[in-house]
């Protein structure tokens, strides 16, 4: 039986055909599933090792940033070290997926020379691997919940379209940092200092409660800040999350998505030359 012939049209500027790119997209969904479960064995996250430091890693973090409150600040409680873990486990989410994200269009140069495939494919991938790598702590979390007895209520369900707006905030920066990454290489030795300085201006060693109003109005330039600190107020205090904070976070997120996937599918046919 013949194969079906493909026939990719080039495009030299602006937009591919949308539909039927993003039909090929989905057309490969399974590609992107086994894709990231093999980057995923490539950490050696599939080995029992290395799942359990999967766990382990933020944990420790969240136990070293709650020393360093306590010796700072003199005191703490189980609410603080509440917020400080469930903060820390969604903040590492978004800088796990710009980690990945990155190096995403460089380190697959054989596979953009040699396959034709949507390319946008790789920095989706590098997400699902953070997504892959933060399920695990929310059993964690939860357990950490009960544990130091932390509130419950049915408004910790807004945690679903929390999740889902950082989820969509993590892939929109994935997407634009790996096509920047493409033009500007030491974008990824910067980059562990720009993740650094969003975790000390968001609201995880820290409430957003406790800062004052003069620097929470800069706050809003945070894309991080009013995300994390919905995430806290309904997974760690059981309360429903302000409108105000939703509607920035999701706003950023969706800015983050449209922006980044437009800067790379227009530029998407120049890789191949820049790699």
């Amino acid at each position: 039986m013949d194969k079906p012939v493909v026939i990719y049209e080039p495009f030299r500027a602006g937009l591919p055909p949308m539909r039927e790119y993003f039909a090929s997209l989905w057309s490969r969904r399974a590609f992107i599933s086994e894709f990231s479960r093999s980057g995923l064995r490539q950490q050696n996250y599939g080995s029992l090792f290395g799942q359990l430091w999967l766990i382990l890693n933020p944990l420790l973090l969240s136990a070293v940033y709650f020393l360093l409150i306590y010796v700072i600040g003199g005191s703490s409680d189980a609410t603080r070290f509440g917020h400080l873990t469930a903060t820390l486990f969604l903040f590492y989410l978004i800088a796990n997926s710009l980690t990945g994200g990155v190096k995403a269009i460089t380190s697959g140069e054989r596979l953009i020379l040699n396959t034709p495939f949507p390319r946008i494919m790789l920095p989706i991938s590098a997400t699902v691997i953070a997504l892959f790598k933060f399920l695990p702590t929310v059993v964690v979390f939860t357990v950490i919940h009960l544990l130091i007895g932390l509130p419950f209520s049915w408004q910790m369900l807004w945690a679903v379209p929390i999740l889902f707006i950082a989820v969509v905030m993590a892939l929109g920066m994935s997407i634009l940092i790996s096509c920047i990454n493409v033009y500007f290489r030491d974008i990824s030795s910067i980059l562990p200092y720009l993740t650094r300085s969003l975790l000390y201006l968001s609201p995880i060693l820290y409430e957003a409660d406790s800062i004052s109003e003069s620097i929470k109005k800069f706050e809003i330039l945070n894309p991080l800040f009013y995300l994390l600190d919905s995430w806290s107020r309904v997974v760690v205090h059981a309360e429903a999350p302000s409108m105000n904070g939703l509607i920035h976070a999701s706003l950023w997120a969706l800015g983050l998505l449209l922006i980044g996937s437009y800067i790379f599918l227009s530029r998407e046919r120049d890789f191949a030359v820049r790699l």
